[in-house]
Parts: structure tokens; C-alpha cells; sequence
């Protein structure tokens, strides 16, 4: 591979007035020379797609007309990018801004680490600094993922189970192998999705702790969000439990089941209750059901 090789960054935009714009300065101030820049938008409302345009027109721009969720967003940047002839795609959150050295040495990594499919920086918090991400484990047992947020203490390249779509940079060769993201997932799980089957097939997960990116995340909890993370989380461990735990699994579902279903009769009007009532309920569904 060139010395430089290609990057695309893709930028995936829902509403992002607060921090596209700083996202995207970010980018371009970085150290790193060989790189385009496409900007998806899932239908935005705030005008955040019009000011970027204006701010960037070498940008690539794509307006989806509805907003179709993060892996499919973010699959159509990617194709567009595979077809440009890109060595790297690299997916960027709209809240999130890099270190101006990171896709250097994300790049360098990736160079010396053959093996390697898919790295993820050291992503900090942007309020205080401290860690978002720095690894990510799965337990197959309780049916969840984990983001690690504990220091390293050795700055090496080391692998780990489970990538964020955060910031993530991803050979061609991952893509041209295991394709894109599984688009029955509309929001959360996609990238641990993607880490499994890049995982299975032979690709390793590295973490780059000299590279950095901070995340300026305010999330806050709803109804909304309750409802895709329990729904993507069941789609995920349906699709991905191995075999031999695969009977543990549905029997942890009923667990989970039955307990909400008692939730639900204690209060009726528990709203968290009721939403993983749905999220249970439309996992059995077609993926254009589960929309709805």
C-alpha cells in the first residue's frame, strides 16, 4: 500500500447545528493530506446540511429524503466511497472532532498491522476528558455490550473484542470480504455487528491509544432511544450468540420477558416498561414493521 493512502471520511448528519460545524473544521485542519470528505445527511430540519454546503463545498454531499437510521446512512457514504476507490473509509459521528494527528496514526497502524480490519482512537469526553471509549468487550451471557473506559497502561496498539462506529477507520478489504453494515439495524449494535463478522473473518480490532478523538456527546435518556437499544440488542445477540449459547439466550429473553411483563402489571403507565414490551414485541418483525 502507497505511503498516503486514500481516506474517506464520512460524516453521517441528523440535526447536528450544535457541533457539525466544528466537526467538520476538525477534519480539515488535520495533518493528513490524502482524504475527501462525505457528508451524508439523514434529512435534517435544523439547517445544519445548508450551512455545511455553504461553509465546504468540496465536500461530497448526499440528503437522504428521510432520516434511514446510522448503518444505512452511513452504507450509502461508505459505497461512495468504495467506488472513488478509497483505501480507508473512515465514519465520523457528527459530535464528535480529531486530534490533528489522528488519521495519520490511525493510518500508520493500520500499515504495520496486516491483520488488522478495523481501528477505533482513544475517544475522550469532551466535557472533562475523560475516557468514552478505549476498548469494547461483549457478554454473551447478559446480553450486552460494554464500553471500556479505564487508561492504558502501555501506549502499543492493542486489539480489542468490539469497535465503536464513533470513530472508526475500516480497510476496503473489510468491506470487499464481509460487506457493509447489516441495515436491520436502524440505530445502536450496527458496529458491534460489524466487529463480529469482521472478527469471525479472521480481521482484528485494534485500538490506537496515541490517537485521539473527543466526543461531544449529550445524550439524555428517553422513551425512544430505550426502545431501538433493547430491539437492536435482541436483533444482535439473535443474529451473533454462538451456537453453543444460542439455548441460554432465548432462555435469558423469557427471563427478561416475564420480568417486564410484571413491571407492566405493577404500573401500567411505566413508560420504560411499555417500550421494551414494543422493542420484544417487533423483534420477531420485518425490519420496515420495526420502523413504523
Amino acid at each position: 500500500m502507497e505511503k498516503y493512502p486514500k481516506i474517506f471520511v464520512v460524516v453521517l448528519n441528523y440535526n447536528g447545528k450544535r457541533t457539525l460545524m466544528e466537526c467538520l473544521r476538525s477534519v480539515f485542519d488535520c495533518d493528513y493530506s490524502n482524504f475527501e470528505v462525505v457528508l451524508v445527511d439523514n434529512n435534517s430540519t435544523d439547517g445544519s446540511f445548508e450551512t455545511a454546503k455553504a461553509k465546504y463545498p468540496k465536500i461530497h454531499f448526499i440528503k437522504n429524503n428521510k432520516n434511514i437510521g446510522f448503518g444505512a446512512g452511513n452504507n450509502i457514504g461508505i459505497r461512495f466511497a468504495l467506488e472513488k476507490m478509497a483505501d480507508f473509509v473512515f465514519l465520523l459521528n457528527n459530535d464528535a472532532y480529531l486530534e490533528k494527528s489522528t488519521l495519520s496514526i490511525l493510518t500508520e497502524e493500520a500499515q504495520k498491522n496486516p491483520s488488522s480490519g478495523i481501528l477505533n482512537p482513544l475517544i475522550l469526553n469532551k466535557s472533562d476528558d475523560s475516557i468514552w471509549f478505549s476498548g469494547g468487550k461483549i457478554n454473551w451471557f447478559k446480553m450486552r455490550t460494554y464500553h471500556l473506559h479505564t487508561p492504558q497502561e502501555t501506549l502499543s496498539t492493542f486489539k480489542t473484542d468490539c469497535a465503536t462506529g464513533c470513530a472508526m477507520m475500516i480497510k476496503k478489504d473489510v468491506h470487499r470480504k464481509i460487506g457493509l453494515f447489516d441495515e436491520d439495524f436502524f440505530l445502536y449494535y450496527e458496529d458491534a455487528d460489524l466487529s463480529v463478522r469482521a472478527k469471525r473473518n479472521g480481521f482484528d480490532l485494534l485500538i490506537a491509544p496515541t490517537a485521539t478523538v473527543w466526543h461531544d456527546e449529550q445524550s439524555s435518556a428517553s422513551s425512544e432511544k430505550l426502545y431501538w437499544l433493547i430491539l437492536s440488542g435482541v436483533l444482535f445477540f439473535k443474529k451473533n450468540t454462538p451456537c453453543f449459547i444460542k439455548p441460554w439466550f432465548y432462555f435469558y429473553l423469557w427471563l427478561r420477558k416475564i420480568k417486564n411483563r410484571k413491571d407492566l402489571k405493577k404500573n401500567k403507565n411505566n413508560e420504560s416498561a411499555k417500550q421494551i414490551a414494543r422493542a420484544f414485541s417487533n423483534s420477531k418483525n420485518s425490519v420496515a414493521q420495526m420502523r413504523k
